[in-house]
């Protein structure tokens, strides 16, 4: 009968005390019998397969009886409404009060027509859509077949052939960055996959000419600075403003290399102590053309560059009354000279911060403070405590910090805390037990992030 059925009625029924089906079932035998005439007697409809058998789902608790019955009916529209108020009329089952509501008549019909609509969907893109394609489609179909297959992985991550071989690469974003190269013929482009750069490639940077090709966007700037207090740049190359290097053509990507600039050069433009000019003369471009699968020559010790993250940002700056009495600020702060100070979360005044994370877990964790220090996504210190409250300061802190650098061991409470405010990095004296360690958050030991740098 259901696969005949036009219609399903769906009725609650709620009775006083404990009923069970073969109770609802001979309820709604009885007491609709003769209620509509022969013509709609229930057991007539369901001897002419009209109606088919009555479901009954019955549950007890605390006395009271709940439950649903469904019955499926091949009667047109009017005569299944007036089987449905029938059942409205029963008022006992068994022994005990009972009341019956249709919550709702269900067209079977229109649920299959609605299954039809979808499946013949679903079969017009899958059936027809390979037969489709233009010839410019299939054309690039065979271009990005050739391109994936240049595409290698180094330590896990998307890389040109020639990365592993070559004395200089150019770092980008993802995969589809080094693929827009490789179909340039550029084929020494290593992916960072994401604003955490891998040690793999902080660690590839210390022995190669480095360009850090980047998008023209924040995450890009990011990438940049990660890619700088962990490994070594020597150029940088950026995508135009609020563009990807995926998106660039040919003569996009090319013009963006040619006019790289030297890294700390740009370093200098942040810190505003050089204005911005392009290179005098043009800079090796690092590439590897499609005709040409040698290597080329690249510039060594004239390319060299020192990092912003050096000495030059270490050490305190004496203030203009100090210079005037020709004397220099002493290391304690104390005397006259100080440098300009930040209050701390309990009130007490600290040395200007350094603005690289480095050199912030430098003066954190380095002279063995016992404070954590919360910092911005431009590493400047927003938040100052003891490390004994970390827990508190980052669930209270009304902007989610960047970044967290702790005098002291990292726990899973201050882990999770971190994760659920979205928190990038911690950088801890040392790491405890984790029980679940979250992927969203880059965790360091202050060993590992100035280890690289001390060599």
């Amino acid at each position: 009968m259901q696969d005949t059925a036009k219609y399903l009625v769906h009725a609650d029924i709620a009775a006083d005390g404990v009923v069970e089906r073969s109770d609802v079932v001979g309820a709604v035998f009885g007491q609709t019998e003769g209620l509509l005439g022969d013509e709609l007697d229930l057991r007539e409809l369901q001897d002419a397969s009209k109606v088919g058998r009555i479901d009954v789902e019955i549950n007890s608790e605390n006395g009271q009886s709940f439950g649903r019955i469904t019955i499926a009916t091949s009667l047109d529209r009017v005569e299944t409404a007036i089987l449905g108020a029938a059942l409205e009329t029963i008022d006992r089952v068994g022994p005990c009060r009972s009341t019956i509501e249709v919550r709702e008549i269900e067209d079977v019909r229109a649920a299959k027509r609605r299954e039809v609509v979808e499946r013949a969907k679903s079969l017009l893109l899958e059936g027809f859509g390979d037969s489709m394609q233009s010839s410019r489609d299939l054309v690039e179909e065979v271009r990005e077949s050739v391109r994936i297959e240049d595409i290698v992985e180094y330590e896990g991550l998307p890389a040109g052939p020639h990365v592993e071989a070559s004395d200089a690469i150019i770092v980008v974003e993802g995969r589809a960055d080094v693929l827009t190269l490789l179909q340039y013929g550029i084929k020494n482009a290593i992916a960072v996959e994401g604003t955490d750069v891998p040690d793999a490639v902080a660690a590839l940077t210390e022995s190669r000419t480095v360009t850090a090709f980047l998008d023209g966007d924040r995450g890009g700037e990011l990438i940049r600075r990660e890619l700088a207090q962990v490994g070594d740049i020597d150029y940088v190359a950026l995508a135009p403003e609020g563009r990807s290097v995926e998106d660039l053509a040919r003569h996009e990507v090319m013009n963006a290399l040619r006019e790289k600039i030297p890294h700390e050069q740009l370093e200098n433009v942040d810190d505003g102590t050089a204005p911005p000019s392009p290179p005098e003369t043009e800079a090796h471009t690092s590439l590897e053309d499609d005709t040409d699968e040698t290597a080329q020559p690249t510039a060594e010790a004239a390319t060299e560059s020192a990092t912003v993250e050096s000495a030059e940002r270490s050490g305190p700056v004496a203030d203009e009354s100090a210079s005037t009495n020709g004397s220099t600020a002493p290391e304690t702060g104390t005397a006259q000279g100080t440098p300009p100070s930040v209050e701390s979360t309990d009130g007490e005044q600290t040395a200007d911060q350094p603005d690289t994370l480095r050199g912030h877990t430098e003066a954190v964790i380095g002279d063995g403070s016992g404070r954590v220090r919360l910092l911005d996504e431009a590493f400047e210190a927003i938040e100052e405590g003891d490390a004994a409250d970390t827990s508190e300061l980052l669930a209270d802190i009304e902007s989610v910090p960047a970044a967290v650098v702790i005098d002291g061991e990292l726990d899973q409470r201050v882990l999770d805390i971190a994760a659920q405010r979205g928190i990038d990095h911690i950088v801890a004296a040392s790491m405890g037990e984790f029980v679940k360690r979250p992927t969203s958050v880059r965790l360091r030991t202050a060993a590992q992030l100035l280890t690289p740098n001390e060599a």
